[in-house]
Formats: C-alpha cells, sequence, structure tokens
C-alpha cells in the first residue's frame, strides 16, 4: 500500500515541532523558476514518502501573490478524492502551455507603438484568456476547500486597503469566495491586466463586493503575511497551535520562492528617471520601471526583516530564500512570453538549484553566497527530510490519524 495513500490533510502544528510555511512571490510568467523548483522538492518528498507525496502535505500554510498566488492554487485546490489537483510538475507545464496564449506577443514592425498606444489607453492585455482557464481548472472550490490552509494578498482599490484571502479567516465572506476569483484578483498587475471586480455569497440572499487588483502593490513577497496570520491564530489561542508561544519564531520553517529579478547592470538609473513622466514610469527599457519598483521594493525588504529576525533567533537554518537577481533582458519581463524565454526561465530554475545558497546582507540589502551552507538542492534535500520527519512525527501523536509504518528517523531542526 502507498505509504500516504490513508493520509489526507496535514496535522496541526500542536503534534509537531515546528510551523511550515511555503511562500511564492509574484513576478508573471517567471513564476515558473519558482514551479520549477517546487517540482524539485516535491520528487524529493516522493523519494522519501512515495510516488503520491503531494507538496501540500506538508506545509502549514502555502502563500502566494499574483503568479505566486495562481501557483498557491494548484498546489492546494482539492480534486473529487479532497487531494490536490496538481502536481508541482504539472504547474511548470501549465506556465509552457498556457503563458503564450494568456500573454500572446505581438509580431508586426510596429509592436513598440502597439504597446506603447495600448499603455495608454488601458491594460495591455484582456486578461480574457487568462479568466477562462483560471476559472476551467479551479471551477467551483473555494478558499475554505484548500488542502491545506493558504494566504492570498490582493488589494481593494475601493476601499484603498490590503484584502487578505486567509484560510484561517472566519468571516463568511471571505472564506467562501471562489478560488478562481482570488487568482484573478490577484494577478490583476496595474497596466498589464484589468482589475477584477466579483460577488462573494456567504449566506442566501448575501453578497459581498470586491474590486480587487494585484496583491503585488501590498506584498510581492508575501512570507511576512503568512506569519503575521499564524501568529495571530496563537496569539487567539486556536488550539491548533497550542502550546506554541506567541513570537516564538524558532519554531517556523520557512521556504520562500523569488521569481528572479534584473541584474544590476540592467536596472535603471538616475539619470534617467529624473527625465521621465507618466510614460517613462509606465514604459522604459522594455519594462514598466514603476512596477519594477514596488514589487522590488516590496520582495526585499520582507526578506531582510525575516533575515535579521532568523538571525538574532540564530535560527537561520530554519529560512531558505531562493531567489536569482542576475536576470538579463527578456528574462526579466513578467509577459513576454515567448517559446525562447520560456525556456530559458526554466533553465534559469534548474541552475539556480545548483547554485550556492545566498542570504541578504543586512547592510546592503544585497543576497550574498553563504559558506560551507552548500547549493539550494543540498538544503532543499535537507529541509525535504525535515519536512517528512514532522509530518510522520504529527501523525505519530495525533488521535485523529493511524499511523503509517516509516523507517524511524528522528526530526532533526
Amino acid at each position: 500500500m502507498n505509504r500516504l495513500q490513508s493520509i489526507s490533510q496535514i496535522q496541526p502544528p500542536t503534534y509537531g515541532n515546528c510551523i511550515t510555511i511555503l511562500s511564492i512571490d509574484g513576478g508573471g510568467i517567471r513564476g515558473i523558476i519558482p514551479a520549477t523548483i517546487l517540482s524539485f522538492l516535491e520528487m524529493e518528498l516522493q523519494k522519501l514518502d512515495g510516488p503520491e507525496a503531494r507538496i501540500a502535505y506538508y506545509f502549514d500554510v502555502i502563500t502566494g501573490t499574483s503568479t505566486g498566488g495562481l501557483v498557491t492554487a494548484m498546489l492546494t485546490a482539492p480534486d473529487e478524492d479532497e487531494r490536490p489537483l496538481f502536481q508541482a510538475q504539472d504547474i511548470k507545464d501549465f506556465y509552457l502551455h498556457e503563458c503564450p496564449k494568456i500573454f500572446p506577443q505581438l509580431r508586426c514592425p510596429f509592436a513598440s507603438i502597439a504597446n506603447l498606444w495600448k499603455a495608454i489607453s488601458g491594460p495591455k492585455y484582456d486578461g480574457k484568456y487568462l479568466h477562462g482557464i483560471v476559472k476551467k481548472i479551479l471551477g467551483d472550490k473555494k478558499l475554505n476547500q484548500t488542502v491545506t490552509r493558504v494566504v492570498i494578498p490582493t488589494f481593494d482599490i475601493k476601499q484603498l486597503q490590503p484584502v487578505i484571502f486567509s484560510s484561517y479567516e472566519p468571516d463568511p465572506s471571505m472564506n467562501n469566495a471562489l478560488l478562481s476569483d482570488i487568482c484573478i484578483s490577484t494577478s490583476a498587475a496595474p497596466t498589464y491586466l484589468p482589475a477584477h471586480s466579483f460577488l462573494s455569497e456567504y449566506a442566501p440572499g448575501k453578497h459581498r463586493e470586491f474590486n480587487l487588483i494585484d496583491g503585488g502593490v501590498a506584498a510581492n513577497n508575501p512570507t511576512l503575511v503568512a506569519m503575521g496570520e499564524v501568529t495571530k491564530q496563537i496569539f487567539e489561542e486556536n488550539p491548533d497551535f497550542f502550546p506554541i508561544k506567541p513570537l516564538d519564531y524558532k519554531r517556523f520553517l520557512v521556504i520562500s520562492l523569488g521569481t528572479g529579478s534584473k541584474s544590476p547592470d540592467q536596472k535603471y538609473c538616475a539619470k534617467d528617471a529624473c527625465r521621465w513622466g507618466v510614460l517613462g514610469w509606465l514604459t522604459s527599457k522594455g519594462s514598466t520601471p514603476l512596477i519594477d519598483v514596488f514589487t522590488q521594493a516590496s520582495a526585499d525588504m520582507v526578506d531582510i526583516h525575516i533575515s535579521a529576525v532568523f538571525r538574532a533567533l540564530r535560527s537561520e537554518s530554519n529560512y531558505l530564500r531562493i531567489q536569482d537577481d542576475t536576470l538579463i533582458g527578456t528574462q526579466s519581463s513578467v509577459d513576454v512570453a515567448t517559446k525562447e524565454n520560456l525556456g530559458s526561465l526554466v533553465k534559469i530554475g534548474e541552475d539556480l538549484l545548483k547554485k550556492p545558497v545566498t542570504r541578504a546582507n543586512l547592510q546592503t540589502g544585497i543576497c550574498e553566497p553563504i559558506e560551507d551552507e552548500g547549493t539550494n538542492e543540498q538544503v532543499l534535500v535537507r529541509f525535504a527530510k525535515i519536512l517528512s520527519q514532522e509530518r510522520r512525527l504529527r501523525e505519530l501523536r495525533s488521535p485523529h490519524t493511524k499511523p503509517v509504518q516509516r523507517p524511524n528517523t528522528p526530526t532533526v531542526l
């Protein structure tokens, strides 16, 4: 019998040693980079626990913004047997096949002029194919049905407030929202895709209206948002987290996956930016500087903050941030969905696994290689073992699951 056949959802942290979080940044088509890394992690988990192992079975919370929100939903949306709809490898294949249709490329001598006109007159893409394919694959699945807890940030432009769709949220107008509507909303990057409005029915005849755009304007790296949601549950004495103490960050085990950023010599300079008006901030160097600036600032500030906290607690090894800040040319775009560029991004994800582990320099903010830590691939192998052992420990301690037979290996943090 398959070693995970009798297991459904992960047991609560109260039966284990740590709280496990997976976070995925926003970044358009660059979501294929974390999808490639997750495919490797899932294969390592399958080596340990059998072919039925899935990413969602090992994390208490999976969080994602924009394209990361779509990956989150695909990892956690249930099928008819309440198992994840998709394996990690399926998500990489989804990006390769669907992105060229989500972001169709103009192929004509006047493409640059056409793109400029779109930037002035409306979003670059109408979003119709994205909306259709997301609704097709996620169907009528709701936030309260995911295989494990999820946290997906969006931003309400009517209220001018972040709206965090969290599985921990008791508000029925939130947890009854369709995953498809949440994914379309968190992916609605200004200038690229249209804002999304929808009604969430939370009782017969009762609805709540949302007017949402890309969660990246609030939290392009949603790691801290997810940690905040968990911390609130601990403060509110949720029995799933008893007897974990508030602010006991040593108990967190976090994997945070970036979607890459421009190489320093490809970024913008003040000599150019000082002359930009509205159009300059929207269309320069083949990109949208305004979007690049606020999404990168959001992601880096979160990484610096979490790095500082884990370092202060001497638990740096419990936090893994995988990010590539050497992208050049179209590699750093969010929408150049050509076959060549998508293939290049897959290669970047594969190469990133072979690169040394990095951590943010708290003075400069630049990610620097860490000596004697090994490669990202080696650390993910270590994390896979910890995740497998943590799950096994919870199964043994929980009165709600029948223990499965596995090697008796102690949990190591």
